[in-house]
């Protein structure tokens, strides 16, 4: 009983976030969709087999860095009172990977869908940058 009471803390702290304000930004997941889209452009105007093969596999590993930054903004940074004020914002995250995986961008070199992707995420800033100002 004795060990258990030495390793039990003696503070307790809390935060609002997991982190300094300022650390999250959805700008990170915006600059890889960019990524994204200019990789499946570049993907249908060029023919070289060698070529191809090396965007498909950028373009997917951009794609998995687009849901990390996502992740951790619906994860660490938004909390229960975010999601009462904003009730779309689970679903804006749930369609918004789901564009960044394998049945959208990261399954597919059409730009469009990157493009869709990219309005999910600006969706996803306004509401971010709206709890920054409260």
């Amino acid at each position: 009983m004795r060990l258990a009471r030495f390793f039990t803390p003696r503070t307790t702290a809390s935060a609002h976030c997991d982190l300094p304000c300022g650390v999250y930004d959805p700008a990170q997941a915006r600059i890889e969709a960019e990524s994204i889209k200019a990789i499946c452009e570049k993907y249908q105007a060029n023919e070289d087999p060698e070529f191809r093969t090396r965007a498909l596999i950028i373009k997917e590993q951009r794609a998995e860095l687009v849901k990390h930054h996502l992740w951790v903004l619906w994860t660490d940074y938004f909390k229960a009172p975010h999601f009462e004020k904003y009730p779309q914002l689970h679903g804006l995250f749930n369609e918004a990977t789901k564009l960044a995986g394998a049945g959208g961008a990261k399954g597919s070199a059409d730009p469009e869908v990157a493009t869709r992707l990219l309005a999910k995420i600006n969706e996803i800033s306004e509401i971010f940058w709206e709890t920054k100002q409260a």
